[in-house]
């Protein structure tokens, strides 16, 4: 029988349990990958300017370790061409599996990069080419675990189905930052010579786990269905013909023969995470630097991403009934309201608020969270879905989020530490996600099993 045909008689039941098991590996591998990629962040914002930058001014230091952050991000689209032309070619499960195998090893080795005042700068060229290679595979990991929840599942659920690939991106925040703020209880000497490693090392433990669980995920039968038409259309083409079958075209190729849903689509999802990275990298920077505990804002932190963690999934769930784009339109305009109260709660040195403006922060977000693995997903055929979908959300990551935290931290020092000109710079970003996003059609009803681009 044929996928096709194996599709259609799939029974309700079974498809329902396949696609419980597929979202729940993609949510549990997700979480492991952004367990690793976000650590970093939190390293950034309060270990690396000290370990990898000592001996310069406290805000230049900053700016310098954000930018080693940074590095990941302008990676990430290489990362999802790379895993979208393999993945679109011969699968999603095998890409899952490697993207994840490059996650682990990597975050492990940031665990053992001598600092400073071992290694000088090599340190900090070491981290950049592992922070490389962080931003590689998850620029893989993230498609492939969008279309694996997305193609399992039936078309008025897709939009809850794949807001569990990035409800992983706040659990694995809540993991890495519990992990560091247990290891930041440590005197400040001890922290900073060996504690802040222990949290990267134990990404071995995860990708073991992790690799456990992606071994035994079925592969999308949305995908092996399409692979299995395109190959009989040529077939046909070559008996009739009487010649050799017309060669595959590239994924990405399909992808830039409509540039337009490219463009549209990063520029719609960057300041989604723009205000993402700030709440990870720069706030916790600002309430540490406003004379709060380290620890107490690290953990206010976790607290508050656990707390968003079922709002990114009501998000999703939200879209299969609103649809995407008013959900999303709604979520950036609450938070260009938020941005300045949010800053008067992280300044005011008491823990409590500062938890306050981490979780309503993280709330509105995940309102426009939730159904950007949707959104953008759905934009893209079958046949170049993961290679669209990867580039199109990756380089929305690089504009939104790659570069935000240094920039950020940046206007911060010139305007004399004043937060008035952060917030104008994050609205302006919202803005323009707005305008993008109103002129994206709605993708919530669109036919996944569409062959091509």
């Amino acid at each position: 029988m044929s996928q096709i045909s194996q599709l259609q008689a799939m029974d309700a039941g079974t498809r329902r349990r396949e696609a419980r098991t597929v979202i729940a590996s993609s949510y549990l591998g997700s979480t492991i990958e952004y367990y690793d990629f976000l650590l970093y962040a939190t390293a950034a914002a309060v270990v690396f300017p000290k370990v990898f930058f000592s001996g310069m001014d406290e805000w230049v230091g900053v700016v310098a370790a954000y930018g080693t952050f940074a590095a990941g991000y302008v990676a990430r689209p290489l990362g999802g061409i790379i895993f979208g032309h393999f993945g679109d070619r011969l699968g999603r499960k095998n890409m899952l599996i490697i993207s994840m195998l490059v996650m682990g090893i990597a975050s492990t080795l940031i665990g053992l990069v001598p600092g400073a005042a071992v290694a000088g700068a090599w340190g900090a060229v070491m981290l950049v080419i592992l922070r490389v290679c962080q931003g590689i595979a998850v620029g893989g990991e993230w498609g492939g675990a969008a279309l694996m929840a997305l193609e399992h599942s039936e078309s008025g659920k897709r939009g809850f189905a794949a807001s569990f690939v990035n409800a992983g991106a706040p659990t694995g925040a809540v993991l890495g930052t519990l992990v560091m703020g247990a290891f930041a209880a440590l005197p400040n000497d001890q922290f900073l010579a060996w504690g802040w490693r222990v949290p990267f090392l134990l990404s071995f433990v995860l990708l073991g786990v992790g690799m456990f669980v992606r071994l035994k995920v079925a592969e999308s039968p949305i995908f092996k269905a399409a692979l299995e038409q395109e190959q009989a259309e040529q077939e046909k083409t070559e008996q009739t013909t009487h010649g050799a079958a017309r060669r595959r075209e590239f994924p990405l190729l399909q992808v830039l023969r409509r540039p337009k849903t490219l463009i549209f689509t990063m520029l719609a999802g960057a300041a989604g995470f723009a205000l993402q990275v700030v709440l990870a990298t720069f706030s916790v920077t600002y309430a540490v630097s406003k004379g709060a505990d380290r620890q107490g804002v690290l953990y206010a932190f976790a607290a508050a991403s656990f707390v968003s963690i079922a709002f990114v999934v009501m998000g999703g769930r939200l879209s299969d009934k609103l649809g995407r784009r008013p959900v999303m339109i709604g979520g950036l305009v609450l938070f260009i309201v938020y941005l300045t109260p949010m800053f008067q709660l992280l300044s005011s040195n008491n823990i409590g608020l500062i938890f306050v403006a981490f979780a309503v922060g993280l709330m509105i977000h995940s309102t426009l969270f939730g159904p950007l693995a949707a959104f953008v997903s759905e934009q893209f055929g079958t046949t170049s879905r993961y290679t669209g979908a990867s580039l199109g959300y990756q380089l929305a990551t690089l504009l939104g989020a790659g570069f935000t935290p240094g920039i950020v931290a940046q206007i911060f020092k010139d305007s004399g530490q004043d937060t008035a000109a952060v917030v104008w710079y994050l609205a302006g970003m919202s803005v323009v996600s707005i305008v993008f996003i109103l002129l994206t059609r709605e993708p919530k009803n669109n036919d996944l099993r569409t062959v091509g681009s």
